[in-house]
């Protein structure tokens, strides 16, 4: 285990863009909304879609899919304690957001009887993949959807 550790050692000490190369394998991605909505934002995602809160303090909201495979997070905008970049709101436009799920059909009957207004019904696409669209209470599109295996 020394040898191999010396090794890739010696290897970023040699050449920087292995060492560069290695860390980049190691890269989540965390997509951020800047919203003044944080309570209806949090009701809507873990009412209907059972995302649970990994982090939430007065400006700030993380939250996780049921798995934890993936995250988001809500910034209230014009926050002091952030950057001027990370300030404006988001407009409501040109976001969205894929969830896949194993049972489309069934994600889609739940969504119904939780009375979650549907954008686009459900419905198969040409290539094979089968779903339906809701919007979040920011405006973002959600397509929930089951990919077909072709």
């Amino acid at each position: 285990m020394k040898r191999i550790f010396i090794f890739v050692w010696l290897q970023a000490l040699l050449n920087p863009a292995v060492a560069q190369n290695q860390t980049n394998k190691h890269m989540k991605l965390n997509a951020g909304i800047i919203t003044r909505k944080l309570a209806e934002t949090k009701a809507f995602y873990t009412r209907n879609l059972g995302f649970g809160v990994t982090f939430e303090n007065e400006f700030y909201l993380l939250m996780h899919t049921p798995g934890q495979e993936a995250e988001i997070s809500f910034l209230l905008p014009h926050h002091p304690s952030q950057q001027p970049l990370f300030q404006t709101p988001f407009n409501g436009q040109g976001v969205y957001l894929t969830l896949e799920v194993a049972e489309v059909d069934r994600v889609y009957e739940e969504m119904k009887k939780k009375g979650v207004a549907i954008s686009v019904d459900l419905r198969d696409e040409p290539w094979g993949d089968r779903h339906f669209a809701i919007v979040d209470p920011n405006g973002i599109g959600i397509d929930i959807v089951t990919y077909s295996p072709r």
